[in-house]
């Protein structure tokens, strides 16, 4: 009888928790949802057509393309190559420029380092085609697929069983006297930086319209996540993982010490108003593009509607890469 009493105690408890526990979160929203999801597996591309494009003054190239071509055709896969690597490369492969090539193709192959990487990305001027990138280079945080690993990835690719991930590209102009002087895209940095005399520059920023802050500096870079490794990381920035939603501000050798790299969502729109009147202040774009910017011009940026994707090899996840590349944890 007291056991029967005890086990009804019981009951009662676990009844009465039930009805205390609170009710299951809703769902995340679709924007919410598809952040979380960006390194998941994409659905399977139909590949017919392949764009090769290299870093011509690598000697592995001539070892590389001639077997990768033979490959791909006994595949049936449609190849092409940009014209610097036809150069140095003997092919029936019809040759494009690197800015046609990614209207003619389903997957792009770039053997090289990040250098290569980032003017493959600038070509491809909003397209999304995917690229594969393998490197050839030194650091290559960008480029993460090793040689060996060329052909086992392709063919995870070409089966459909590949992961990816969609990459920020910062979207902006350089303003001057209400004329815009240049757009560009990048996928890595926009750097405001001095000429060839060493004096400090003088910058201020802005934020959706609000002033944020005046900057003495050598420069100030604006960057994306994937940027975050590059010149950012040099100048004293964050480490972001690739997949935040996130813009960094890093200035380079502030003259005040309290200014300090500043973390951004990339919903914001940023404007940084050159004020040096002495000095001209070069930006460059991934490094690669270099605009000559005066006193009062205004670089506007903000997050493109566009992105690049690049094909990410399984076993790698992006803290082991920093494992490798930084060396974290060895003495």
């Amino acid at each position: 009888m007291r056991f029967g009493l005890f086990l009804a105690r019981i009951a009662s408890r676990e009844s009465r928790a039930l009805e205390r526990r609170p009710a299951r979160p809703p769902s995340p929203s679709p924007a919410l949802a598809e952040r979380h999801h960006k390194t998941d597996c994409l659905p399977p591309m139909q590949i017919r057509k392949i764009g090769v494009i290299s870093k011509p003054r690598k000697p592995e190239v001539r070892e590389i393309v001639p077997p990768l071509i033979e490959w791909l055709r006994k595949r049936e896969i449609e190849t092409f190559i940009d014209k610097e690597t036809g150069t140095i490369v003997e092919s029936t492969e019809r040759c494009l420029t690197r800015n046609d090539m990614p209207g003619q193709v389903d997957l792009l192959v770039v053997l090289g380092g990040d250098g290569t990487l980032l003017a493959t990305a600038r070509a491809l001027n909003r397209k999304p085609v995917p690229i594969l990138a393998v490197n050839l280079g030194g650091l290559g945080f960008l480029t993460v697929i090793t040689r060996e690993e060329l052909y086992p990835t392709l063919e995870k690719v070409l089966a459909g069983k590949y992961r990816s991930e969609r990459r920020v590209q910062i979207e902006g102009e350089i303003v001057r006297a209400d004329e815009t002087l240049a757009s560009f895209l990048a996928l890595n940095d926009v750097v405001l930086n001095k000429g060839a005399i060493a004096r400090i520059l003088d910058f201020d920023v802005l934020v959706d319209g609000e002033f944020v802050s005046a900057y003495k500096a050598d420069g100030l870079i604006v960057s994306t996540p994937t940027g975050s490794t590059a010149y950012s990381l040099a100048a004293g920035g964050p480490v972001t993982v690739p997949t935040v939603g996130a813009f960094i501000i890093t200035p380079i050798c502030a003259h005040t010490l309290t200014n300090r790299p500043l973390v951004l969502p990339d919903s914001v729109k940023v404007e940084v108003v050159v004020r040096t009147q002495r000095e001209i202040a070069y930006l460059t774009v991934d490094g690669q593009m270099g605009i000559a910017a005066r006193s009062d011009d205004i670089v506007r940026v903000k997050k493109a509607c566009s992105y690049v994707e690049l094909i990410q090899p399984d076993e790698k996840n992006y803290f082991k890469i920093l494992r490798q590349k930084l060396k974290w944890g060895e003495r």
